[in-house]
C-alpha cells in the first residue's frame, strides 16, 4: 500500500517508509502485512456504513503523524 503526502514524516514506524521525496511531494510505501500495521488496523477499524468495517484514511494518517489533503 502506497500513500503521498506533502509533508516529509520526521519518524515512521518499522511497516513504513519514505520511497521518494520529489519536488515537495513524499510517496510512503506500508508493509501491509507486518504484524505491526496489522495490530494498529485491528485498533481503528470502525462500522463505515452498515455492515461495512474498515479503517478511515484520516484516522490512519493521523497515527502516522501526516495530513491528508483534498
Amino acid at each position: 500500500m502506497q500513500f503521498y503526502t506533502t509533508q516529509n514524516p520526521q519518524t515512521l514506524p518499522n511497516w513504513a517508509i519514505v520511497v521518494s521525496n520529489v519536488a515537495g511531494l513524499t510517496e510512503v510505501q506500508i508493509n501491509d502485512s507486518h504484524p505491526g500495521f496489522q495490530s494498529l488496523v485491528d485498533k481503528l477499524v470502525t462500522e463505515i456504513e452498515p455492515g461495512v468495517f474498515g479503517v478511515k484514511a484520516a484516522d490512519l494518517c493521523s497515527q502516522l503523524s501526516v495530513e491528508i489533503s483534498d
